[in-house]
């Protein structure tokens, strides 16, 4: 008997407990219902093109002087000011070491390169002078080593011959490489300074594997002109082209002697790479085996005349200081628009392999490389080469790590790099004169075996096959058609891929974990267990737009159909209540609150509750604006799935203790 008061006692304070709760539980609601307005798209802009140019990203304060923000300005763009003020002359044994270890590979490398670039020897050496100096004072990073490479090289001599044809109009052609490299560095530089490297980003990891392979092969075809020594050969750069080329060349236009010397050297690179890999501590073996090789094939043309005798050779390079290329620069033309193109696909690329070089090398000595500054550094080293004779430079991965091997310690090996190459084209370029072309070949296909990573490529094919099919589509497309296919065929197939996951995002039934108030998909956590006459349903889809809306309704009505014809038998465990998680849901468009909308209409025929949870900023606004929560009913709109499973669950108890 004496139980009972007790009882009836705590029947008021378990009422209290729960209307306590309610109470919370509303008041949690409201936070995420009367939210602030988020920015709009025109403060994002803003505020995105502003924190490009604070320090760290940050706004400054408004006590901050005149005099300190020009000062962060200029750090900000000149890291030479920042990290010169610590600079030690210890530091500076070691990059004179890696910088003039970063010559003896870059001289013989840039002239190969010009060369693959249909452009005159000069050209790759004053590559090698003033883009490595503005990038020593823009750039982030210490190891990468700038200058012409191969990729570029080949892109170029891809593309710019369907406008001009070198042979024909030798002159002509370098202007519009030099309007090419303006357009390429403009590009890149509004990528840096206004964020937008995201762009890069649509040439995916996997395309440029595929890329960089195809493009290994294709650039290894072309060396056979100047291994064979043949003087007629195809402008195209597809393998069925180039193989056509050597089969009708070779028989009429073949002299041994180039063959021989070619592959001997060419056997003597690989030989040093191999032995520069096995040994570490001889690294700067490889390095400057191709300038072993260019005065050694150099010596034995002069001394044996082989020229004489079939032997082709670089002959004359114009020596000097870079000279001013600001009236070759063409603008009125009809090849402005062309060219602009070619310089966008460049750039991109440009920016692709140079910031994957730098970060890789970056994440090795523990420090972050600012993709964003780089592609500003990048951008006006080019415009400035553009100025001054030179084509696109870019990070060359083979000399950074030439570089960082020699144990470069900043961008002073760059400068040291440059004042090298500068004292060659004062001094030393008469003594080429007798340089056979077969070496610049042996030389550009020495450093192909690194573009080529089969690794990778099988790696990719374990991880995700449709990554593979973007490499090995870009593969194909460079290899049998053109550079700018290949990227075509790389980049369409990667839209595909993210529009095959926005078009159909996974919607999955979520269940309660045991003994906790944590909710997961139940096919992945079979242990996970359903509550009666609730379906707990999640969107895994960042934005519900237009292309998966109505998609989404439709698979979220036939869970709601499903789960019901799967419990006929049992009447109270039918559906009653719907729980929508949009954690994850960070948009929402017209067509995406429309389809929320049907679904509302179309749940609420049939009985059942909607019950919406953690919308997020931009999506609680617009659903606010549109009256669709006035349609819901604030109510049932909560901040976790526990706390709408707990609502919801009150909610029906409330329901069935009014029927009985």
């Amino acid at each position: 008997m004496g139980s009972k008061p007790n009882t009836r006692e705590a029947q008021p304070q378990q009422q209290q407990q729960l209307d306590l709760e309610d109470s919370s539980r509303t008041e949690r609601a409201q936070w995420l219902i009367n939210s602030p307005e988020p920015p709009s798209l025109w403060q994002e802009i803003v505020g995105t093109v502003q924190g490009n140019f604070s320090s760290h990203g940050r706004k400054q304060s408004s006590s901050t002087t005149n005099g300190k923000r020009a000062l962060s300005l200029f750090q900000g763009l000149f890291p030479i000011l920042s990290w010169g003020r610590t600079y030690k002359a210890s530091m500076f044994k070691n990059d004179l070491m890696a910088g003039l270890t970063l010559a003896s590979l870059s001289i013989p490398q840039s002239i190969g390169y010009a060369n693959l670039a249909k452009l005159d020897p000069q050209y790759g050496l004053y590559t090698s002078v003033v883009p490595p100096l503005i990038y020593a004072l823009m750039g982030s990073s210490r190891e990468i080593a700038i200058g012409p490479v191969a990729v570029v090289s080949m892109l170029l001599s891809a593309m710019v011959p369907s406008l001009v044809d070198p042979a024909v109009d030798p002159t002509g052609y370098t202007r519009l490489v030099f309007t090419v490299t303006f357009f390429a560095g403009t590009f890149q530089a509004i990528f840096g300074l206004f964020r937008l490297g995201f762009l890069v980003d649509f040439l995916s990891h996997a395309a440029i594997v595929g890329f960089m392979a195809g493009a290994a092969i294709v650039i290894g075809l072309q060396q056979l002109k100047g291994l064979f020594g043949l003087s007629h050969f195809t402008t195209k750069t597809d393998v069925v082209s180039v193989l056509t080329s050597v089969s009708k060349s070779v028989p009429h236009e073949w002299y041994p002697l180039n063959f021989v010397l070619g592959c001997s050297f060419l056997i003597f690179l690989l030989v040093a790479r191999f032995i520069g890999k096995r040994n570490k501590k001889l690294f700067w073996f490889p390095a400057i085996a191709p300038l072993l090789s260019v005065i050694l094939s150099t010596l034995i043309v002069y001394l044996t005349k082989a020229d004489q005798h079939g032997v082709k050779i670089v002959k004359h390079i114009k020596g000097g200081l870079n000279p001013s290329s600001v009236h070759q620069l063409q603008f009125n033309g009809p090849h402005v628009a062309e060219a602009a193109k070619i310089g966008l696909i460049a750039a991109m690329v440009a920016l692709t392999e140079a910031i994957a070089v730098g970060r890789s090398f970056a994440s090795i000595n523990g420090y972050h490389l600012d993709g964003n500054k780089e592609m500003t550094a990048m951008g006006f080293m080019n415009l400035a080469g553009s100025l001054t004779s030179c084509y696109v430079a870019t990070g060359s991965f083979s000399r950074t790590a030439v570089n960082f091997s020699a144990g470069c310690k900043s961008a002073v090996s760059n400068i040291v790099m440059a004042i090298t190459v500068i004292l060659a084209l004062e001094l030393f370029t008469r003594l080429l004169y007798y340089t056979p072309v077969a070496i610049l070949a042996s030389i550009i296909l020495s450093a192909l075996p690194g573009l080529i990573d089969i690794n990778e490529a099988y790696n990719i094919w374990k991880v995700d096959k449709l990554d593979f099919l973007a490499c090995f589509g870009a593969f194909l497309g460079v290899l049998f058609k053109s550079v700018e296919i290949g990227l075509l065929v790389a980049v369409t197939i990667s839209f595909l891929k993210l529009l095959l996951h926005s078009i159909r995002p996974a919607v999955e039934q979520l269940g309660r974990l045991p003994r906790t108030d944590i909710f997961c998909e139940v096919d992945q956590y079979p242990m996970a267990s359903k509550t009666p006459g609730l379906l707990i349903i999640g969107i895994n889809s960042s934005l519900l737009c237009f292309a998966n809306a109505n998609s989404l309704r439709e698979r979220i009505t036939g869970l709601v159909t499903e789960d019901e014809n799967g419990t006929e038998e049992t009447a109270k465990d039918r559906v009653e209540i719907l729980i929508l998680d949009m954690t994850n849901v960070l948009n929402i468009d017209t067509s995406g609150i429309l389809a929320l909308e049907e679904l509302h209409n179309n749940l609420v025929s049939q009985g059942i509750k909607l019950a919406i949870v953690n919308l997020r900023w931009q999506v609680i606004h617009k659903l606010k604006l549109s009256k669709l929560v006035e349609k819901i009913g604030a109510e049932w709109i909560f901040l976790t799935v526990a706390e709408a499973v707990d609502a919801c669950l009150a909610y029906k108890s409330a329901i069935n203790n009014s029927n009985l």
